[in-house]
């Protein structure tokens, strides 16, 4: 008697998937808990596994089909053989190999490649799509180019100077975020309002206590801790800022639930920390660590990713110097930060070289008007300026 795979229960406000990668074809051997699928959604991937040990006996949809909650996706039978080719040696290394995040699988799976013939630098022999890359472009540095052989009377199949078109579906997590942002566009009053900062001060301190930090807690002091606790700290002086609008009703949360923009090889992520102000710098280090790593595997779950009453997005990390953030609806503001650089600037009458920040907020000018969200930005930059304030809480 064959058993049922479905589709798992789906996330709420989540309607259907897509079918974005199978990883068993049919009369393969499966073992229980390992997994079969890809399901793509609007935010994250989830992984369907096998129920049973048994032999994958019909698959009923493809890659790219749409499906919705309890529709049956294949059927494994407990009794049957397996009648597909005997499993060769690599692929019995690659059972051996630890798992791989969907990334990693369908870039293996888009140039034919199996896990096992890729060296890993990674964690724990756990490889990674850096890992893929770099021997895909090793092996066609490797490889010679032969010359085709040239057929009676046939035309080039690409002349020089053809300007080449590639048409590819737009992802459904890249089409979720098109969609909000031209919704928040379109539904906010949105207007961005600059500032800069010195952060002579966080850098000296994370100098000096980098080492010590990191032995205790065992994660490295990085940026966002400070500009978290330093947000929280404005976002309790202005609450307008942690606010959001629902019809002609403004809602002013009494708690500060922080998303932290994520980007992954399938477009941008916001997992949000709960309840920021009672969580110290190291569990937000830490949570902010565990969320980009989660993110790049599309292992985030959709709760992690709902809610949230106000957002940082650091484009610095790519070398942005400047930006105007797009806020994340139903949020008021959102607050962009940018490289670090340095810079002359005047210091008590002297020309002095400093690393400073461009810092960009943008913000609903329904709710919040030009001079909160100036003297917003003006308490993150005096809390980053003299980080012993965030201590002090003066």
């Amino acid at each position: 008697m064959s058993i049922e795979v479905k589709v798992p229960a789906l996330p709420e406000s989540v309607a259907d998937a897509t079918i974005a990668a199978w990883h068993k074809k049919v009369g393969e051997k499966v073992t229980r808990d390992e997994n079969l699928l890809d399901l793509e959604t609007d935010k994250v991937v989830l992984e369907v596994p096998a129920p049973i040990d048994g032999v994958l006996e019909e698959i009923c949809f493809q890659v790219g089909d749409t499906v919705t909650a309890t529709q049956i996706l294949a059927r494994i039978n407990p009794d049957a053989k397996a009648t597909s080719t005997p499993v060769s040696v690599a692929a019995a290394e690659v059972e051996k190999t630890p798992a791989t995040g969907p990334a990693v699988r369908r870039l293996l799976s888009e140039n034919d490649l199996s896990q096992a013939t890729v060296p890993t630098a990674g964690k724990e022999g756990r490889l990674t799509k850096e890992d893929v890359i770099a021997f895909i472009e090793t092996s066609r540095e490797k490889t010679p180019v032969a010359p085709a052989p040239a057929a009676a009377n046939a035309s080039p199949v690409t002349p020089m100077g053809a300007r080449e078109e590639r048409r590819v579906p737009m992802t459904r997590l890249r089409a979720k975020i098109a969609e909000r942002l031209v919704q928040s566009q379109h539904s906010a009053a949105m207007l961005t309002t600059f500032n800069e900062v010195n952060l002579k001060a966080v850098m000296d301190l994370r100098a000096q206590y980098k080492d010590s930090f990191e032995k205790k807690h065992g994660v490295r002091l990085g940026f966002m801790a400070f500009f978290t606790k330093a947000v929280v700290e404005a976002l309790r002086r202005f609450p307008s800022v942690n606010a959001s609008i629902d019809g002609s009703d403004i809602i002013y949360h009494g708690y500060f639930d922080i998303g932290v923009a994520v980007s992954t090889e399938r477009g941008l992520v916001v997992p949000v920390l709960r309840d920021a102000d009672q969580l110290g710098m190291a569990h937000i280090e830490k949570t902010i660590q565990d969320f980009a790593g989660r993110a790049r595997d599309g292992k985030l779950a959709m709760e992690e990713m709902q809610g949230g009453t106000f957002t940082i997005t650091n484009g610095g990390v790519f070398g942005s110097l400047l930006s105007t953030p797009i806020i994340n609806p139903p949020q008021a503001a959102i607050l962009g930060m940018h490289k670090i650089e340095e810079r002359p600037i005047v210091e008590k009458g002297q020309i002095v070289i400093r690393p400073m920040m461009y810092l960009a907020l943008s913000y609903d000018h329904r709710l919040i008007d030009g001079r909160e969200s100036v003297q917003f930005l003006v308490t993150i930059k005096d809390m980053l300026e003299d980080p012993a304030r965030l201590l002090l809480d003066v």
